[in-house]
């Protein structure tokens, strides 16, 4: 059986293992697949991606930079931009991007792609497994019949499976060797060989699951969770603000009950590739079906526009120093979509930035992890922290809580700070007019 000889080349260490993909998702697996000891082949479509590989140069924050030059260095991990290499793999792990269109549709191009580079060179005894987020059916609907249309049949000739990935960049306890993994294949078989490899290479538990839509539902289910608890969060926070109060210190009350309840916090919006977007691969697949999710929507609404209530707060708090936004210097800390990481994929920062450039306000932005970024095809550089740049502000607005920020010099330096990460919380003197969100 073929699988049997896929099982012996996983458990000897000798498969080699490709990943399509290489950026927050596909390197990091790239480079664990190699640390345990398989010869690992990197593809992607961009050259200069494939050109750092191959330098040992790192550009991913979760990705230790000795790890990757080692690797690189002793021929377990190499990169290429010639998918005609995958004829040399024995599996396959697709990580590429699965974004919304302009009318928050999934666009799958760069997975069926992905899938028809994947056939061009597909082997019996090859394993496929899908990681990109997307909605319920995706492996079996759009990539099983690429794959069949060269006659090998799944569960038979071939293994194909989803294996949501679990990311979450700049978290220091969980990454991606010890985080659980949920694997569901087409076949049992297809799970079974999928589950061995993960087993091989990961320390986190390997759990089972009936079918890919069981999978791919799963990882949907993540992220819609989180994105409709950040919205009542956000809701919460607009309505204590009317109220007159603080809403960090409620959920703090709120989370001294040891069961029932469970930490969100508000902030400026939602940010990164998976939260803001995964729900409405769900929200268009549910219309097939004819159904409604009305949840997810008012959630994803109410998290869209708190950008807008951010710089609608920020105008009122200049007025009370007869102050208007036009003309007003702003500071803003931050770009990245959470602390302590470089990547600001959807940061609600953007369109805050939108809305102040429309207002005319002359802003300045710190973000010590990111040089520059890019709004449309616009590109922004990014200042250093002085003194000065603080003192002068009208408004200091604080929207990433890095680490590197010394908020308590900061309190201590400028006139009016609007605070939308609490990231103030442990500063003991704050000389400031300081409002939270």
């Amino acid at each position: 059986m073929a699988h049997q000889t896929l099982l012996e080349k996983i458990e000897q260490k000798t498969a080699v293992i490709g990943v399509i993909g290489l950026g927050y998702v596909g390197l990091p697996l790239a480079v664990e697949k190699a640390k345990a000891g398989y010869k690992v082949i990197g593809f992607d479509i961009q050259p200069r991606r494939v050109e750092l590989v191959n330098n040992g140069t790192n550009y991913i924050g979760d990705v230790v930079d000795e790890d990757l030059k080692s690797l690189v260095q002793t021929g377990y991990l190499q990169a290429t931009t010639d998918y005609s290499l995958i004829a040399k793999v024995d599996a396959c792990a697709i990580c590429v991007p699965t974004p919304l269109d302009r009318y928050q549709q999934p666009n799958i191009s760069y997975v069926e792609s992905s899938s028809k580079s994947i056939a061009e060179h597909l082997h019996p005894g090859m394993l496929i497994v899908l990681e990109s987020t997307t909605y319920p059916g995706t492996t079996e609907e759009v990539v099983q019949p690429i794959l069949e249309k060269t006659g090998l049949k799944v569960g038979k000739d071939f293994y194909l499976a989803y294996s949501p990935e679990r990311v979450d960049p700049g978290n220091k306890i969980f990454n991606t060797k010890n985080t659980p993994k949920v694997v569901g294949g087409v076949t049992a078989e297809c799970t079974k060989v999928a589950a061995t490899l993960y087993r091989s290479v990961l320390e986190g538990e390997v759990h089972e699951v009936s079918s890919p839509k069981v999978a791919e539902m799963e990882k949907i289910f993540e992220n819609t969770f989180r994105n409709i608890n950040i919205g009542l969060a956000n809701e919460m926070a607009i309505l204590c603000n009317k109220m007159g109060i603080d809403i960090w210190e409620v959920i703090d009350a709120a989370k001294t009950k040891p069961y029932g309840f469970m930490a969100f916090y508000p902030g400026p919006g939602l940010g990164g590739h998976c939260i803001p977007i995964d729900p409405f691969y769900l929200t268009w697949k549910a219309r097939e079906y004819n159904y409604h999710t009305r949840l997810i929507e008012v959630a994803g609404e109410i998290n869209n526009e708190m950008p807008s209530f951010v710089v609608d707060r920020a105008m009122k708090i200049l007025n009370r120093y007869g102050k208007a936004l036009n003309g007003a210097k702003v500071l803003i800390l931050g770009v990245a979509y959470k602390k302590d990481i470089d990547d600001y994929r959807e940061s609600p920062v953007l369109p805050i930035i939108e809305l102040l450039e429309k207002y005319q306000a002359n802003f300045y932005v710190v973000d010590p992890h990111i040089p520059q970024f890019k709004i449309g095809n616009r590109i922004y550089k990014t200042d250093e922290l002085t003194d000065e740049l603080i003192t002068e502000a009208d408004l200091v607005l604080i929207t990433t809580d890095h680490s590197a920020f010394d908020f308590q010099k900061i309190a201590s330096q400028a006139k009016v700070i609007f605070d939308t990460r609490n990231a103030l919380r442990d500063v003991k003197q704050i000389v400031a007019d300081y409002e939270k969100l």
